[in-house]
């Protein structure tokens, strides 16, 4: 039985839909990310599978239970929410006691809980501190240690690195990846962070306007591209895209005044591509030849990199809050 199964589930919001008809299966023990720009519908869709959001239409099961089982479904689950959601004035124990209270634990097994769980996120020597003098990596270990405690089957992380620097990025991924076999957790992690999806999960499924656009390992995904990717810029992209559709039958995705290209063999396919070029007078300033990330698959899906694609979406937000005013 999968740990999460989800057929059809929509979320519409005046109009809006912000989650389109998605259907997914994740698998007990599995760490599935959901990858794709902000406003893509990644929270929308871990609220509507912690039931904090009722879908407009279409169903899952977490756990075995349907959404409408709220109580089994919210005992199954830990939530790591996006922003931050501590008690600053309480001991880092503090904010563990009170979470274990909420769930009706029992006192000796929160007092055992809390140990585990401080021991599995490294914290135990911070545990009598107020959580304001935390370091920002330290409250997200403290976070994912809160959702820990009552021993869910499956973890929600939204977004669980956002705003952390890179060092400190990479400790938490550490953390996660233990608490996966440690805990033997189905764990569903949103972000918009690449090498995060590609680091951290067996599976992605990437997800852009509220639509799955491609599910698989990073692996496959990155294969499907079909050999390595080669960007050139130039001041001409389209016209140089047009030159190379015989040699290139990809087609090729143009952003940022560069042309991108899935060829194989790059290294001996440059000289050739920087011909034809110089034949048509269209001067390349720069090759950039590299194995495919996941950003290079977005790029494929949906002809736009993941920066291009969330700046669009805040200018479509203040759009619809500009309408609502002038209503």
């Amino acid at each position: 039985m999968p740990a999460i199964e989800i057929k059809n589930l929509t979320k519409q919001f005046n109009g809006f839909t912000a989650v389109d008809s998605i259907s997914l299966e994740i698998n007990e023990g599995e760490l599935f990310g959901l990858l794709g720009p902000n406003g893509a519908g990644k929270t929308t869709t871990l609220n509507m599978l912690s039931t904090l959001l009722k879908p407009t239409s279409g169903n899952a099961t977490v756990n075995g239970f349907e959404l409408r089982d709220q109580d089994k479904v919210r005992r199954s689950i830990g939530l790591v929410f996006q922003d931050p959601s501590l008690d600053d004035e309480l001991t880092g124990l503090q904010n563990l006691e009170l979470h274990g209270r909420l769930y009706h634990m029992p006192a000796q097994l929160r007092e055992q809980r809390i140990e585990q769980v401080l021991k599995l996120v490294e914290l135990e020597d911070k545990a009598k501190h107020k959580v304001k003098t935390y370091s920002g990596g330290m409250k997200r270990r403290l976070e994912i240690a809160r959702g820990l405690m009552h021993h869910p089957k499956i973890l929600f992380l939204d977004e669980p690195t956002l705003g952390l620097d890179p060092q400190t990025r990479r400790n938490i991924w550490e953390h996660i990846e233990k608490l996966n076999k440690a805990e033997k957790l189905t764990i569903i992690l949103t972000t918009h962070y690449m090498e995060e999806a590609d680091y951290l999960c067996d599976r992605v499924a990437i997800i852009d306007h509220g639509k799955i656009i491609a599910s698989d390992t990073p692996e496959n995904l990155k294969n499907t591209l079909g050999g390595d990717v080669l960007t050139l810029e130039t001041p001409n992209p389209e016209g140089l895209k047009d030159l190379l559709k015989s040699e290139c039958p990809g087609g090729g995705h143009v952003f940022d005044s560069k042309l991108s290209l899935s060829v194989r063999d790059g290294e001996k396919r440059i000289p050739e591509i920087l011909r034809t070029a110089a034949r048509y007078r269209i001067t390349v300033s720069s090759v950039n030849l590299k194995k495919p990330t996941l950003e290079d698959v977005f790029i494929h899906f949906t002809g736009r990199t993941i920066r291009e694609e969330e700046a669009s979406t805040t200018d479509r937000m203040r759009m619809m809050r500009g309408m609502r005013f002038h209503r």
